[in-house]
């Protein structure tokens, strides 16, 4: 696909991975890139989705859009984690295969892999077992989209494909303890404990499950290069090939952010998925991807962008 001239949407183009996408979707000449908002389009209603593509006339749409959370809030909402992302990309790929858009990149999510797959993580694994739990409903519901996928392309000649990155961080992340993810929860409580001068914090589970952590920026980049380069009917994985341990990671992030107090290990709270970390070699193979920020470079640089921004506030409110 020629980027350059195209007419792209982006749903979820005004989040936290959607902004970076636009960005770079901007940086590489493309005509037109569309960031809709929910309230002007709700994806779960076939007549706005439409609507937004008679008014846009896209040629390609990237699929972003997504109810996400961390543990705790896939616990608190599994009813509408699985309805809202089923019903938007149902419908969304269904309209825009009627609408004859000429290119649909359909973004997943590594909580579709079976609790226990083998690590690192081959797409060919995805089958091969059920989701942790708490996070089953979300990762089901964004897995049919790689069923419908594929099955539009078997009968329609729909040219749709899947990617699946990993747990994302970086400048912009969501760090509302109500729906953050583990890094920006982190980040958040250490640094509130720092300026507090608490003697501890509490974190979640043993620490012992590991996790893959992929920069923001270099997941866009992933799925630009996907947009232009690939058409394959395969699911491809978009990670660091990094794995840590939670509890390596609290304390990296302690260190990072200056707060030196004792960490306290809930574990009356579940783990989540015991390993998590992607084979990323065909992404690599299939358009060239390979992520180029270092973990602890990419910590850094949220951490410095969550304590600008927090004194940013701090002065608007002080005036």
């Amino acid at each position: 696909m020629k980027l350059e001239g195209a007419r792209i949407i982006v749903t979820g183009g005004r989040g936290f991975l959607g902004s970076y996408v636009v960005k770079m979707f901007e940086e590489r000449g493309v005509a037109a890139v569309f960031a809709p908002r929910s309230r002007e389009y709700d994806l779960r209603d076939p007549a706005a989705i439409t609507r937004m593509l008679d008014h846009t006339c896209p040629d390609t749409i990237v699929h972003l859009a997504a109810v996400v959370g961390g543990i705790g809030a896939n616990r608190e909402r599994p009813g509408e984690f699985f309805y809202d992302n089923l019903v938007m990309g149902v419908h969304l790929m269904e309209q825009a295969r009627r609408a004859g858009i000429g290119k649909f990149v359909a973004i997943g999510t590594v909580c579709a892999y079976p609790k226990f797959t083998p690590s690192p993580f081959k797409e060919d694994e995805l089958w091969n077992g059920y989701p942790e739990e708490t996070n089953a409903p979300y990762g089901l519901a964004k897995k049919m989209l790689l069923v419908q996928a594929q099955a539009y392309r078997q009968q329609y000649g729909f040219n749709s494909i899947f990617l699946l990155p990993v747990n994302l961080y970086g400048p912009g992340d969501n760090f509302d303890p109500k729906s953050s993810h583990v890094i920006p929860a982190l980040i958040k409580k250490c640094l509130e404990a720092r300026d507090e001068n608490l003697p501890e914090i509490a974190v979640w589970g043993d620490g012992s499950a590991t996790r893959e952590f992929l920069f923001a920026r270099d997941a866009a980049r992933g799925i630009v290069l996907a947009t232009e380069r690939y058409d394959g009917a395969d699911p491809v994985n978009l990670g660091s090939g990094f794995e840590i341990t939670i509890k390596d990671l609290v304390h990296l992030i302690a260190r990072l952010t200056r707060f030196a107090g004792r960490i306290k290990w809930d574990t009356s709270m579940p783990n989540g998925q015991p390993r998590r970390q992607l084979d990323t070699s065909r992404a690599q193979a299939a358009f060239g991807f390979r992520a180029e920020i270092g973990f602890e470079e990419g910590l850094r640089q949220t951490i410095d962008w969550y304590e600008a921004t927090r004194s940013q506030l701090r002065s608007e409110i002080a005036r």
